[in-house]
């Protein structure tokens, strides 16, 4: 909260998508490790906006993509974490916009978590919210909760 004091909408963002990754998480029974790595990469997967939009302007998932592991990997190593979290996180922060060729659970369940969220802060249209849905979502857990959220058919 500190990094991106007096921007609670960034502060929102993060901490819900803390929650869902979270939840999703225990739901699909990740172990402890990657439930850690999970959790950790969901409160810092925005953390290269600041520096997008000074740098840029913008602060398109590229650019966050771009300049988001190196902030994560200097906060986390300085709190801390184990150099093996702070790779894979810092991998986390440089794909959380990529949605191909996701081939780890903690990818996936970042990804989802982040629309869980996106999808209501950015009023998605349903037709974008179902298509994503077929197209990125595959945890079980997460196509319940994008539906339960939505009121779509089970």
């Amino acid at each position: 909260m500190e990094f991106d004091g007096g921007n609670p909408l960034r502060i929102q963002h993060f901490l819900k998508v803390w929650g869902f990754a979270r939840q999703i998480g225990k739901m699909e029974g990740l172990d402890l490790k990657m439930q850690e790595i999970l959790e950790t990469a969901a409160i810092v997967h925005d953390i290269g906006i600041k520096v997008s939009l000074e740098k840029y302007g913008d602060c398109g998932g590229r650019h966050q993509e771009a300049e988001g592991p190196p902030l994560a990997e200097e906060m986390l190593e300085r709190l801390g974490y184990d150099l093996s979290l702070v790779e894979r996180v810092s991998w986390l922060v440089g794909h959380h916009h990529t949605y191909n060729h996701v081939e780890e659970l903690d990818h996936r369940i970042l990804l989802e978590a982040d629309f869980l969220v996106n999808s209501y802060e950015s009023r998605e249209s349903m037709e974008a919210i179902q298509a994503f849905m077929r197209n990125v979502f595959r945890t079980p857990s997460g196509i319940r909760l994008l539906k339960l959220q939505w009121g779509l058919e089970s």
